[in-house]
């Protein structure tokens, strides 16, 4: 009787939720419901409160935003850019991820929910969704 080592069970990352609906000022987002803007990532998400990093429309997505995502394992992001585009990404949140080897995406609001639920179905995904403007 041979004693072989137990492996452990593979681990299955979390999935990322998809985006059921989006509309102006409005999204639905699988087990979170409705709200505004949306931080998503593997497991979860929550609303996305631009105050806890003095996110703006211009220069945009601050490093401190995508941070959680990274934290959360996401392998790539998509951030949107509002309704109307008026949402800007801050340079160094792009030279962030790039660093990270982080794979993004940056596209209007309605491209950006259809590139995250894509991917969503994939791999670990994390998106910064703003609803309008």
């Amino acid at each position: 009787m041979g004693c072989e080592p137990q492996r452990e069970p593979e681990r299955l990352a979390p999935r990322s939720p998809q985006i059921t609906d989006v509309a102006w000022g409005r999204m639905e987002v699988e087990g979170l419901g409705a709200g505004r803007d949306f931080k998503l990532y593997p497991g979860g998400g929550r609303a996305w409160d631009w105050n806890e990093t003095a996110t703006h429309h211009s220069p945009g997505i601050q490093p401190a935003d995508v941070a959680e995502l990274i934290e959360r394992g996401c392998r790539v992001v998509v951030l949107s850019q509002g309704m109307e585009k008026t949402l800007g990404t801050c340079p160094d949140t792009l030279r962030i991820l790039r660093e990270r080897r982080i794979p993004v995406h940056v596209a209007e609001t309605r491209e950006a929910v259809r590139i995250y639920n894509e991917l969503a179905r994939r791999q670990p995904v994390g998106g910064l969704f703003h609803t309008t403007c």
